[in-house]
């Protein structure tokens, strides 16, 4: 039992503690002229793009909150609108402090203010991640082929040009993925296991997807939501003069990278402003004006899940005291 929450305790705090970390790495060999330039962006940005940022980034969130009767709909349960999008901006709020416990206290607001099931509603949003990973990697494939050879120059660069040194390690690499995935699969390990119950998940999720009544609206509402993920960064990227020029595949990567990011600390603290500066480095904009954009789409975005996420914990109970939930049509 102690060994179990030791490992919960570090497992929650582990991100948290990298997040900090990552500010200190970003803003140690920063020096006063630095700090200087820096404010001077946070001063001069135009924050009516800001805002632009911050209203397509509700939208999403609204999007979010309505594809969610699709996937309740087939179990029974019409959940109000409301109620839907106050607990998705509060499971946002929650992902701020707990790495992934948002999806948790989502299902929990449901069961509670509209009585679904935790079960059933937690399953819905494992469904919906799935859909949402399928999105990031269809990103991240979109990416890769149409910047092939810019990527390619970055990551060989210091290597042989020779063709058929590309030819070994292409083939080597095929090899080693093709022995680990083999290796995963008749592996015991609880790593390995987790690993492959979670591949497992989202061919679930997938099938589930696919044989959804109103699949194509919950398809629609999930290319949506990405769409306004893509130009909550493009609006932002105008906010400074030094940004504002940047092309599609600029803010394409940028977008990745700033998506992987946030998986790695709570909320992105401190790896979403480095990862957007080291990213735009490879644009030849400057590591200043880098830190700058990164660490004002973060602020900005946090906060509006801070204000979005705190009046929603305020309200809830506020709007549902005198509220009677019809009966659902559940089977």
């Amino acid at each position: 039992m102690l060994k179990k929450n030791t490992q919960k305790f570090i497992k929650n705090t582990l991100p948290l503690a990298l997040g900090i970390f990552l500010i200190w790495i970003s803003l140690k060999n920063l020096t006063s002229t630095d700090i200087a330039n820096v404010k001077k962006s946070f001063q001069s940005a135009n924050y009516w793009w800001i805002l632009a940022s911050l209203f397509v980034g509700v939208l999403s969130h609204l999007s979010r909150a309505y594809r969610w009767k699709f996937t309740l709909e087939p179990l029974g349960y019409t959940p109000r609108f409301s109620n839907s999008f106050m607990s998705v901006m509060i499971g946002y709020l929650v992902n701020l402090g707990i790495p992934r416990a948002g999806e948790v206290s989502r299902a929990a607001t449901m069961a509670e203010y509209e009585k679904i099931p935790f079960e059933k509603g937690f399953g819905t949003i494992v469904a919906e991640r799935v859909a949402d990973v399928l999105m990031l990697l269809l990103i991240l494939c979109t990416t890769l082929a149409t910047q092939y050879d810019f990527i390619k120059s970055i990551l060989f660069s210091k290597l042989p040009k020779n063709p058929l040194f590309t030819i070994v390690i292409i083939t080597l690499i095929t090899i080693a993925a093709w022995l680990f995935f083999k290796w995963i699969k008749q592996s015991k390990r609880p790593f390995f296991i987790k690993l492959k119950s979670f591949v497992e998940g989202l061919y679930i999720g997938i099938k589930s997807i696919l044989h959804m009544k109103k699949k194509w609206a919950f398809i629609f509402h999930t290319f949506f939501i990405w769409t306004m993920y893509l130009l909550m960064l493009y609006f932002g990227s105008f906010a400074l003069t030094e940004t504002k020029g940047l092309a599609t595949d600029a803010i394409l990567i940028c977008f990745i990278t700033g998506s992987i990011s946030y998986a790695a600390t709570n909320g992105g603290i401190g790896s979403y402003p480095l990862a957007i500066q080291q990213t735009l480095l490879l644009y030849e904009v400057s590591d200043i004006v880098g830190l700058s954009f990164g660490w004002i789409m973060w602020t900005s975005q946090t906060l509006m899940i801070i204000v979005f996420g705190g009046l929603s914990f305020l309200l809830l109970p506020i709007y549902n005291r005198n509220k009677k939930k019809p009966l659902s049509n559940k089977n």
